[in-house]
């Protein structure tokens, strides 16, 4: 490659991979992400996150480290400046870091400096109501069913905006004015980490009403009998006291989570076209990938979970365009990846030796079309030991009283009951298996129960398949236990 390419990291939060029209849903509306994947990328069925929720799971895919590396499992525990991050290896390695978005990474104490050029505040700044956290009057009153819902609807745009100015909008059209008056010396990497489709779930027209009702796929029914389930989704489900809603209204809720999607992949495109018009998408890489997803009325829950794993939570979008000299065959693969490997495959593009040990593999060959055989089994973990108050994270007491959006999780985590327990995903094509330090283990057959609604773990059936995915899981444990600095010390 004549010139190191520039890179576009896009990267919504908490979307659920099967809200994209081109994994066959006929409710989703992503005629860019569809393109995308029919003509010059490719896009994995089955990508999996390393953790389900946020900061855990960018700590991750940022270093190309599993969370039980570094201990990297909650809110409050980012990356720290002896820790990789590959933003910094591309800041080193020459790259104009452009960071437009949220941060859930690194210390905001430590500023930004280390890991990018600029960490972008939109010379105009969005309404306060925009922030549907901080000025949340749709919830309505504490003793009712949407207290905890975080279904906020159809958000009213002011009457001089375009568009409904808030966050994402700034740095979207922040972004697109740095492609246009790109500098000429260095490569770029632009990072878009937004909050969309993050609950709570409300959008502005066109988007809220672009989605079909009609045409939603059925949704996972929260279980008649939760036994051989997670205690937390139980304790969840119970508190956040939906038991009473109508299909209708779940309906109206996953449509306006559709729509949040619908605006990003109009947001996604508005960046494509302007790489196009300033003659330089040829010359990008493309990743889009988000760093978990959402529960969005399955099982009767709404947001998510930091211990279980469904594949509404860890299954994510994740596609990739190379630049135009790298082979590419466009496409759906139904190779089993992580997210993990999307900082390896960052390093293999651009001919990047890391400086440290890690665990993600290079997606150029399964990119170019020579295989679709990539992982035998995908991996995530979360929650925490008896004994472990600092992961309990009482710093989230700001949204974590009473009163907040996320008390009917963050109680669970403030007790030492088996809810918070630590558990660790080992996923197949045809099996998942979850181990549960206080708790039942889970066994779901996925071609026969593709919900994960029937736990087998109990099942002398599949004996066998428990033995070996347990073995699988030793096997991972032993791989990926520690990594040795690169980097040896001098004996006296």
């Amino acid at each position: 490659m004549a010139k190191q390419p520039h890179l576009i990291i896009f990267n919504p939060d908490q979307w659920r991979s099967d809200v994209m029209g081109h994994m066959g849903n006929p409710a989703a509306v992503t005629p860019h992400l569809d393109r995308m994947a029919q003509t010059d990328g490719v896009s994995f069925r089955n990508a999996f996150c390393q953790n389900t929720v946020c900061t855990p799971s960018r700590c991750s895919f940022m270093s190309g480290w599993y969370p039980h590396v570094r201990g990297h499992r909650t809110m409050y525990h980012m990356m720290q400046p002896d820790e990789p991050v590959l933003l910094r290896t591309l800041k080193n390695a020459g790259y104009y870091v452009w960071w437009g978005g949220k941060n859930d990474l690194v210390p905001a104490e430590n500023g930004y400096d280390d890991y990018c050029d600029v960490k972008y505040k939109p010379p105009v700044q969005p309404r306060r109501e925009t922030n549907l956290h901080a000025h949340d009057v749709w919830r309505g009153a504490p003793e009712g069913d949407n207290y905890f819902s975080f279904y906020a609807g159809r958000l009213q745009k002011a009457e001089d905006e375009e568009n409904y100015y808030d966050g994402d909008w700034a740095n979207v059209l922040g972004a697109i004015e740095l492609i246009r008056n790109a500098p000429d010396d260095r490569p770029l990497c632009i990072y878009l980490p937004l909050l969309y489709p993050h609950p709570p779930y409300g959008v502005e027209e066109p988007y809220f009403s672009m989605i079909d009702r009609a045409k939603l796929p059925p949704r996972i029914p929260a279980p008649a009998d939760w036994d051989g389930k997670p205690s937390l989704l139980r304790g969840i489900w119970e508190k956040q006291k939906l038991q009473g809603w109508t299909e209708e209204r779940w309906d109206e809720l996953r449509a306006t989570y559709y729509g949040m999607c619908a605006r990003v992949d109009r947001q996604f495109g508005m960046v494509m076209d302007a790489l196009r018009d300033a003659g330089m998408y040829d010359d990008t890489a493309v990743f889009f990938f988000s760093d978990h997803g959402d529960f969005t009325g399955d099982y009767g829950l709404v947001e998510k979970t930091q211990n279980t794993f469904e594949d509404c939570l860890s299954r994510v979008p994740f596609i990739v365009k190379p630049p135009k000299d790298v082979p590419v065959l466009p496409r759906v693969s139904d190779a089993m990846v992580e997210l993990i490997d999307f900082p390896a495959t960052v390093e293999a593009l651009l001919d990047i030796k890391p400086g440290h040990s890690h665990f993600g593999r290079s997606l150029l060959p399964v990119i170019a079309g020579e295989t679709d055989e990539h992982r035998d089994a995908v991996f995530c973990e979360g929650g925490r030991l008896h004994g472990e108050e600092q992961c309990m994270e009482r710093e989230s007491t700001s949204v974590g009283s009473a009163s907040g959006l996320y008390w009917p999780r963050i109680q669970w985590q403030l007790q030492e009951g088996p809810e918070h327990t630590k558990a660790v995903m080992c996923r197949t094509k045809e099996y998942k298996y979850v181990r549960r330090f206080y708790e039942q283990d889970e066994l779901y057959d996925l071609t026969l129960d593709p919900g994960e609604t029937i736990n087998r773990i109990g099942d002398p059936e599949l004996a066998g398949v428990l033995a070996q995915l347990k073995d699988r899981l030793l096997t991972f444990y032993q791989e990926t236990c520690d990594t040795v600095p690169l980097k040896a010390n001098k004996r006296m």
